[in-house]
Formats: C-alpha cells, sequence, structure tokens
C-alpha cells in the first residue's frame, strides 16, 4: 500500500521569515521522519508529499496515494486544518485522522464548547469576545481565563492569561485581539488539577490509551503555556495519575471525542474544578506526533506503548473506515 505523508515542515517556515511562535505547530523533520519509518516497519510504502501547495500541485500533476498521513496545520484562517482532507475529499483519496468538518470546528475553541455543552459535557463556561465592545458584556466571575480562539501549542497563553479584575480583562483581550486578529475566548479559571488523554479509535471503537497529569514545576505558571511547551524537560513534569482519576478522564474524554465525531487518533485535555469535577478544555484531532516530543507518544510510553504501536492503531482505524 503506497501511504502519502502530508506535513508543514517547520524549517521551511523559518527559512521563509516566519517566527518561531508562527511557526510553533509546524513539524519538525525527526517527526516526518518518524512516522516514514514507522510505516515502513508496518509494511507500508511511505512517500512525503509535502504541504497543501505541494500536495495540490502532485494532484494536478496526476499523482495519487492507496492513503494519505495527513498531518498538515495549515497556515492562513480558522479552516486551515481542513484544506488538506478537503483536497482528499475531492480526489476520493482516503485519508489518516479527521474530516473537514471536524478540523475546521475543533479549531475554533468556542464552537467547539458550544457542542459540548449542548451535550451535556461539563466545560467551563465563557463568552467570546470578539471585538473590544464585546469586554465590557463578559459577566462571568473572577478569576478568569483568556486565550485565541484559534491557536494551538499554547500560543496567546502567557502570564496575563489569568485574569482577576475588569482592567486585567481588558488589558488581556484588547492585546490578544490585536496580535492574533481573531476572537478571544474568556472562560471561568478552574483551579484544579490538569490532564491530557490520549485516544486512539473512531466512533464506539474508540478508547482512552491513558491519561497523563500536567505537573507545573514551581518555577512554572500554573497553566500550559506556549513557554512551558516550548522549555517543557524544564518547565513540566508529566506523569500518571491514579487508576480512579485517570478513568474519569478517560470517560469524559471518550464522550467529546465520539461526540465532536473526531477519528482515529489524538488528545482531549481535561482539568477539575474545585470539587474535583474533571471539565473538558479542548480537543486535539491532529496531535503532535514528535516521537520525544509530544504529549501523545508520551503518553504512548508512560502506559508501555511503543510509537509504532501508535502509528499502527491509528492506521487500522483508518483503514477499517474504508471497508
Amino acid at each position: 500500500m503506497l501511504v502519502g505523508i502530508t506535513y508543514d515542515l517547520k524549517s521551511d517556515y523559518l527559512a521563509e521569515g516566519y517566527s518561531e511562535e508562527e511557526a510553533a505547530e509546524f513539524d519538525k523533520e525527526e517527526t516526518i521522519a518518524g512516522i516514514e519509518q514507522a510505516l515502513t516497519n508496518l509494511g507500508y510504502q511511505a512517500v512525503r508529499i509535502g504541504n497543501v501547495k505541494s500536495l495540490l500541485g502532485k494532484l494536478t500533476k496526476g499523482e495519487r496515494w492507496d492513503l494519505v498521513f495527513n498531518i498538515c496545520e495549515g497556515l492562513h484562517g480558522i479552516g486551515r486544518e481542513a484544506q488538506v482532507p478537503a483536497l482528499l475529499d475531492i480526489y476520493q483519496i482516503p485519508y489518516v485522522f479527521s474530516d473537514p468538518m471536524v478540523l475546521a470546528l475543533a479549531l475554533h475553541k468556542g464552537m467547539t464548547k458550544h457542542i459540548l455543552r449542548d451535550l451535556g459535557i461539563p466545560t467551563p463556561d465563557f463568552y467570546l469576545v470578539q471585538s473590544p465592545d464585546d469586554i465590557e458584556k463578559v459577566k462571568l466571575p473572577y478569576p478568569l481565563f483568556a486565550k485565541p480562539v484559534a491557536e494551538g501549542t499554547g500560543k496567546g497563553i502567557n502570564a496575563n492569561s489569568k485574569i482577576n479584575n475588569a482592567s486585567g480583562l481588558k488589558q488581556t483581550c484588547l492585546e490578544l485581539l490585536q496580535k492574533y486578529h481573531q476572537d478571544v475566548l474568556v472562560e471561568t479559571f478552574l483551579p484544579g488539577r490538569e490532564f491530557t488523554v490520549g485516544i486512539v479509535g473512531t466512533g464506539k471503537e474508540a478508547r482512552a490509551i491513558g491519561a497523563m497529569e500536567v505537573i507545573f514545576k514551581p518555577v512554572a505558571k500554573d497553566f500550559y503555556s506556549y513557554e512551558n511547551k516550548s522549555n517543557y524537560q524544564e518547565l513540566m513534569d508529566y506523569s500518571v495519575p491514579e487508576k480512579e482519576v485517570e478513568e474519569k478522564c478517560g470517560q469524559l474524554a471518550i464522550k467529546a471525542w465520539r461526540g465532536l465525531q473526531c477519528r482515529d487518533g489524538g488528545r482531549v485535555d481535561v482539568r477539575m474544578d474545585d470539587k474535583g469535577v474533571v471539565n473538558f478544555i479542548e480537543v486535539n484531532p491532529l496531535a503532535g506526533l514528535h516521537p520525544i516530543d509530544s504529549d501523545l507518544p508520551i503518553i504512548g510510553y508512560k502506559h508501555n506503548i511503543s510509537y509504532q504501536q501508535l502509528i499502527a492503531w491509528i492506521m487500522e482505524s483508518a483503514l477499517k473506515r474504508q471497508k
């Protein structure tokens, strides 16, 4: 089976003049090589395609693949993660991971929370600030937490993200609106423990492979910021929680995963409130797959699951959907 790999290579964007933060979600060479090697070891013929423009060029020239392993994050627009799946749908080429609807929805944290709240899944109360005029309309009790509505890798999260008063809310929202040119998600700050849950599979066959607690060292702030994620070895500790807590996290994560119709593999981030109730924070249906540094493989390692086994399960789920 010929499997093409679509990806955004971080070094290419840095060479074009994008900043480290602008290119934060894109993949390092080690990620592409890791996926390529795992697929080869599993008996697939793996070939590199590249980013969405490279994909478009190859499709126009008549190139085709039996399946595409898609990890493209995209560069522009709220639907950027949906661009590659949409193209592949046009050409009726099957692919790994979620479809355009899911990827466009999941990138918008506010719309995702609207749906999950409608499904009865606990998530912090929230308000979407779309313009400076909306800031005074936020009526949630402090402390609050604010972040760009459509960014990943902790982008836009820093020491000012936790907000304790009206002046702080105004300052943080104005800064985020100006820098990221998108809505700001303002939500009730949850003071409890934070976890991320790894998931493989689709629909009824989706299962949690384990949870990992995100523990902040004394030198770090108490939320998963861009700085903390970029320097996790110095600022963070990761551990497997006690069985009862892990099961609660996994149950909520699976409900969210199935409710949003995510596919094949990814992560769900959750956090406890002051009563210990697990709440949905966000979903990542295109989770990072760096063999060493990405959360999903780290969750696997902490549960005795190899990188190759993780890729094998993802592929099995994708191929099962084609039958």
